[in-house]
């Protein structure tokens, strides 16, 4: 039986950090070889990170990247390996794959398919590859793709199988978002099965910026049917076994690919090169490896994860070791501070408690409550003194008007001002502020006050979610961590006597859906309406949403989780008169 094993290595790697990121991929390229895999490969730019952005402008940078993938030629003696890396050629850059074997670098892949939507501006940096390479050694033929090469049912994959790949080994850098992996899996499985080819699908791992890399890299024989998973949200070389007679005998049954080849000979684009494999051993001479296949997390447990690498690698990669929270004794502040107890430990992590005249003192036992759980130390910081002063200060500009919002507001703003003066005197302390996507949505916060901060951890997090989150966490471990009146309490912002969240805003229950159908799905008033909402309950949200994005414009980065995330995923002028 002619086999060969691959290893899929997702790995943590950091924008920019070129020197570091070599390195990374020099362990891996060592730990694939002493697993006797005959191919290994890296993720997409695994030598610079994704996304580099604007970085790509500088051509410093791409030549950097270029002399760095070359180091690594002698670190793949005895093996085959496939490294993404920016290539520089001809006065442009290039999502590429380095493909080396035994000590020297073979060829250069670069990207086909280059997307321009969401989170995705590739367009501006790179050009296309046109290039569709079929590498033959000795016993078997594979094909590289990039990421989106593998999105579109036809060009380059099924060029690559028509040119007599077996194996096509895809490297990626593919966002998390809720419910994508399960869309991954039934993609590739089609991919796999349309074109008669087996696939090593490695995933990038890592937090950068708003976005979350969930690993979960995949194999596919070529019926489409799954071989091997790797772990979410966790570094691992994921050894895999390719059955490849399997892949030609299933060629041998199926008489489409010979009917495709005879219509497109003429036609076709793809080019042979051969890769020299002497030094490295018959992939069939070696023992049978397990195909470990992982369990996929459920909903709230995937979400959790992806919350706490996202805050984890976000701090680690901007130099911060510890956080600041303002802990209210509500559920926003308690579940951010779980969180980030999962992402740093509790010593790494201060709850600060800062109440007002109109503070109950239910929360505030809560908020102590939730940080004695955690194992957390908690500041307690009246604001009471600052808010006199500060409305005795406005008492003659004020002169003549009833309180209001901007009464209520300067509370949230002194606490503002505590949490970032903390954040300046103890240097290595970024603040995590607390808002969730329902509230950016409907701008149900403060500029300058709830706002200030480094990291919002939960600014893609609706709040139904947020609840369901907090139960799920406090079913994990031996006991609950956050409090459960936390939970049960109806939520409050505690700036006026007797002030509760729906006397502002929809309920929670009929407000998030109406915000997913609008800024996810982008449908209009009449089709929400359609849905069995309220007319004028769907007009005020979407006023709400369509006047702050101002508010959402100043907000801190936050974790991306959803299909569809204000900031980089959603881009809307501020300047706009829209119809709705």
């Amino acid at each position: 039986m002619r086999t060969v094993r691959v290893g899929l290595g997702q790995i943590n790697t950091t924008v920019g950090d070129i020197t570091g990121n070599a390195e990374r991929i020099r362990e891996v390229l060592t730990e694939a070889r002493e697993a006797g895999c005959h191919l290994v490969a890296l993720p997409e730019l695994a030598i610079t990170g994704y996304p580099p952005e604007d970085l790509l402008l500088r051509r410093s940078f791409c030549e950097a990247s270029r002399e760095a993938v070359e180091s690594l030629a002698h670190h793949t003696a005895g093996i085959i390996a496939v490294v993404g890396f920016v290539d520089w050629a001809q006065g442009n850059a290039y999502d590429a794959a380095a493909v080396f074997a035994n000590g020297v670098l073979v060829d250069t892949y670069q990207k086909h398919r280059l997307p321009n939507y969401g989170v995705f501006d590739e367009e501006r940096y790179f050009a296309s590859g046109r290039r569709i390479p079929v590498y033959r050694t000795a016993d078997f033929s594979f094909s590289v793709g990039i990421c989106e090469d593998i999105w579109y049912p036809g060009a380059p994959l099924d060029e690559m199988a028509l040119g007599g790949a077996e194996l096509c080994v895809n490297i990626n850098a593919s966002p998390y978002s809720r419910g994508k992996a399960s869309h991954r899996e039934r993609m590739l499985a089609t991919r796999a099965a349309d074109n008669l080819i087996a696939i090593a699908y490695v995933n990038a791992m890592a937090g950068q910026d708003e976005l979350v890399f969930d690993g979960a890299s995949l194999a596919f024989d070529a019926e489409g049917q799954l071989i091997s998973r790797g772990p979410q949200f966790e570094e691992t070389l994921l050894v895999v076994e390719f059955d490849l007679d399997a892949v030609a005998q299933r060629r041998l049954h199926d008489p489409r690919r010979r009917v495709e080849l005879r219509d497109r000979e003429a036609a076709l684009n793809f080019e042979r090169v051969d890769i020299d494999g002497e030094g490295i051993p018959a992939p069939f001479e070696r023992q049978p490896a397990a195909n470990p296949v992982a369990p996929v997390l459920d909903e709230h447990a995937e979400i959790w994860a992806a919350l706490v690498l996202g805050t984890r690698d976000y701090l680690a990669k901007t130099g911060f070791s510890d956080v600041l929270i303002g802990l209210s004794g509500g559920i926003d502040s308690s579940i951010v501070a779980a969180i980030a107890v999962d992402a740093l430990g509790p010593e790494h992590v201060v709850g600060v408690s800062m109440p007002s005249r109109y503070s109950t003192e239910h929360s505030k036992a809560d908020a102590f409550e939730l940080a004695k759980n955690l194992g957390i130390r908690c500041l307690s910081i009246p604001i009471e003194p600052a808010h006199a002063a500060m409305l005795g200060m406005m008492a003659d500009a004020f002169e003549g008007s009833d309180p209001g919002t901007a009464e209520e507001n300067l509370q949230s703003r002194q606490r503002g001002n505590v949490m970032m003066t903390l954040s300046n005197k103890f240097l290595r302390s970024i603040v995590l502020t607390t808002g969730n996507k329902s509230e950016m949505a409907c701008g149900y916060a403060t500029l300058y006050g709830d706002m200030a901060g480094g990291f919002a951890v939960i600014k893609d997090v609706p709040k139904t979610l947020v609840f369901d989150l907090c139960r799920w966490r406090n079913t994990q471990g031996d006991r609950p961590v956050i409090p459960p009146q936390v939970i049960t309490k109806p939520p409050s912002a505690e700036l006026k006597p007797n002030q509760f969240d729906q006397d502002t805003l929809p309920p929670y229950e009929i407000l998030d859906p109406i915000i997913q159908a609008y800024v996810e799905d982008d449908l209009t008033v009449a089709e929400i309406t359609a849905m069995g909402f309220d007319e004028a309950t769907v007009r005020r949200t979407v006023k709400m949403i369509d006047r702050n994005e101002y508010k959402r414009r100043q907000t801190p980065p936050g974790v991306k989780i959803t299909p569809r995330a204000f900031g980089r995923d959603r881009r809307l002028p501020l300047a706009a008169r829209l119809s709705e």
